[in-house]
């Protein structure tokens, strides 16, 4: 029997280990030091985007979709940023704030579309900004991107 348990407690980990990454493939994931696995365009599941802001968290790494609510003018102000307002499935809205010195910009983007989404979220009273949506040249921050229409915007 002694010998036995040590093999029954790897396997229970290899088990647990095969779930853990099985939640990862969902549409809205933590991956602090990877790449996302998907950018489906289904229903995202908000509820890490919502955890984050109910917990007041900043600096998580989020994937999701949502339907631009809002197209803002661009930030000109330092680093130029194309802004625009996502309503997530939830029904929580996002800011997003994509670099458009380092990325190109979402061209005709207008109300109603459907924008997939990769960066870092930034808890705020609104619901939040969702920023680093972009390529990092110095390589020291998880590349983001942006979709719409199937196209890419990293």
């Amino acid at each position: 029997m002694r010998k036995i348990a040590p093999i029954i407690a790897a396997v229970t980990v290899l088990a647990l280990y095969g779930l853990d990454n099985l939640r990862e493939d969902s549409t809205v994931s933590q991956a602090p030091a990877q790449a996302p696995r998907t950018e489906s365009p289904a229903a995202a599941d908000d509820s890490l985007i919502q955890a984050a802001y109910e917990n007041r968290q900043s600096d998580v790494q989020v994937e999701g979709a949502g339907r631009v609510v809002n197209v803002l003018p661009d930030d000109n102000k330092g680093s130029r940023h194309q802004k625009f307002i996502l309503e997530l499935a939830s029904g929580q809205t996002l800011l997003i704030a994509h670099n458009i010195d380092l990325a190109p910009r979402i061209p005709d983007l207008h109300e109603g579309d459907r924008v997939s989404f990769y960066g870092e979220y930034e808890w705020n009273e609104r619901g939040g900004v969702v920023h680093w949506t972009h390529h990092d040249p110095q390589g020291r921050h998880v590349d983001g991107w942006l979709k719409h229409q199937g196209k890419r915007y990293q």
